[in-house]
């Protein structure tokens, strides 16, 4: 699952770089260097390929790459 999730974000990462030191505690925006804009992208493309529905609050909340990870688990065990 978070190679998934590595694999769609780093679709959006314009500096393969900022992957160097990454871990499931940075920030999608701040530490991926990730246009805000573009977090919906990230959810239309977690929705598709896990088969879920993201929504508006919980896209909120998705600032770290656990807190994708945190959802995704708790959506697919609802």
């Amino acid at each position: 699952m978070k190679e998934q999730v590595i694999t769609v974000l780093k679709k959006y990462t314009f500096n393969p770089a900022v992957w160097d030191n990454a871990t499931n505690q940075s920030r999608i925006i701040d530490d991926l260097k990730i246009n805000s804009a573009r977090v919906v992208d990230i959810s239309l493309d977690i929705e598709e390929i896990f088969d879920i529905t993201v929504e508006d609050d919980e896209l909120e909340k998705l600032v770290t790459i656990q807190d994708i990870l945190n959802l995704l688990e708790k959506k697919k065990g609802d």
